[in-house]
């Protein structure tokens, strides 16, 4: 019998440290043959005790590799001029990537044929090899970095009054069945890897910042500081009501907590870039890595039909109460605008989702150098109520009865806005 190594055969005199990685490595590629008891160049060595050695290599393949590789091999002693080598036959395994228990899914546990030569896989060819094994979307493949740690997620789960177990974690999508984190596990740990970037700029345009700030961590630590962050720059106007006091803010609050809960749910986190927050003087804009998933059309997504991307971080926030129901975020987000001029916006391309939010205090009709027309400066007041009275113009003016109504006239002989009711009861709405 001719012994040669190749690609899917290797000889080992002796069952050493190295043992192991060819196993793994034949099991992350194409399966092959391992034989006991000959040397590099074929030459028949033989062993001393064949049953002995093929109950520790049966150990070792219990107990040094995950997940369970036992039901892809098979052992046989052979007698070969007189000398007994044991052959081992390994498969190409199932649950891509195996690696050894005690590196885990690292390039150090991880190996792959190449040659004649075992090698480590790195973390690019580690991740496909997941997403092959698993056949499913990112939230539910096994995550590479095994060890982490829940301290944010454990306190906000409790405050939200959700169990956070082993078995919980389970049920949850944050482990799979042979106990392996998922990366639904990784962005709710304290070592998610990805992040939120917010930025003020001055005026409506990107040319001067005002501030800016990363924002790291479990995403729900996340979702949470970046929403105080949103809101300590979601100034309020006030008005008065007869007696009463009204405030208006910039943003409506649903509106903003959608939006940012959008963001973070349905991001594509197969792309390392942040999510981007970019706040003007009149917009707030979301842009959320990955466009729409395949087969919705934004048309679709108008009107109410829902398909997550990340369903185990979907199921998650709903099961938190962070999101009610699916399909209906945008809808809610055009309603808490209903009455408003400018409407939000939804725009998608192939690598991002992007949410604008319109100021509903900024003066959209401002001219070029910050001052407004009598007629802008009556517009301007469509920007937080439905009608206007031509006492609102007089306030709005300072000006009295005669001068108010001139300019109302102007704005319905333009057909900007039309007058409802008679008299005194008459009331003036946007056209």
């Amino acid at each position: 019998m001719q012994f040669k190594e190749n690609d899917r055969t290797e000889f080992k005199e002796i069952i050493n440290a190295d043992f192991k990685k060819e196993i793994v490595a034949f099991a992350n590629t194409n399966g092959g043959d391992i034989y006991v008891g000959v040397s590099d160049d074929g030459a028949i060595v033989g062993i001393e005790n064949a049953d002995k050695e093929m109950q520790r290599i049966t150990s070792m393949i219990h107990d040094g590799i995950h997940p369970d590789l036992i039901p892809y091999t098979s052992m046989e002693v052979m007698e070969i001029d007189s000398k007994e080598i044991i052959h081992l036959s390994v498969s190409r395994g199932g649950k891509l990537p195996y690696h050894l228990t005690d590196k885990g899914l690292k390039p150090s546990g991880v190996y792959v044929r190449h040659g004649v030569s075992s090698v480590p896989a790195s973390e690019d060819m580690i991740r496909r090899m997941l997403m092959e094994s698993d056949g499913t979307t990112y939230d539910k493949a096994r995550c590479l970095n095994q060890e982490l740690t829940f301290l944010y997620a454990e306190e906000y789960f409790a405050k939200k009054n959700v169990s956070f177990t082993v078995e919980n974690k389970r049920t949850l999508g944050l482990t799979d069945g042979d106990g392996y984190y998922t990366n639904a596990a990784l962005l709710l740990s304290d070592q998610c890897e990805h992040s939120i970037k917010c930025a003020i700029f001055q005026g409506n345009t990107k040319t001067v910042f005002k501030s800016r700030k990363e924002f790291d961590g479990s995403i729900l630590k996340q979702l949470e500081d970046v929403y105080e962050y949103i809101e300590l720059n979601n100034n309020v106007t006030s008005d008065f009501v007869g007696l009463d006091r009204v405030d208006n803010f910039d943003y409506p609050a649903y509106a903003l907590r959608e939006a940012l809960l959008n963001s973070i749910v349905h991001r594509d986190y197969g792309f390392s870039a942040s999510t981007v927050i970019n706040i003007y003087d009149d917009r707030i804009e979301f842009v959320s890595i990955g466009g729409l998933v395949s087969g919705l059309t934004l048309e679709a997504a108008m009107r109410g039909v829902s398909q997550s991307r990340n369903t185990v971080l979907a199921n998650i926030f709903y099961r938190l109460r962070l999101i009610e129901s699916y399909g209906t975020g945008i809808q809610r987000i055009m309603d808490s605008y209903k009455g408003f001029s400018r409407v939000p916006e939804f725009l998608t391309e192939k690598a991002s989702f992007i949410t604008v939010l319109y100021n509903r205090n900024y003066a959209f009709g401002a001219v070029e150098n910050g001052t407004l027309s009598d007629e802008e400066k009556v517009l301007a007041l469509f920007v937080d109520r439905t009608y206007i009275t031509r006492k609102d113009v007089e306030k709005a003016l300072q000006c009295s009865a005669y001068p108010a109504l001139n300019v109302i006239k102007n704005l319905v002989s333009d057909g900007k806005i039309k007058a409802e009711g008679n008299a005194r009861a008459t009331k003036y709405i946007l056209k």
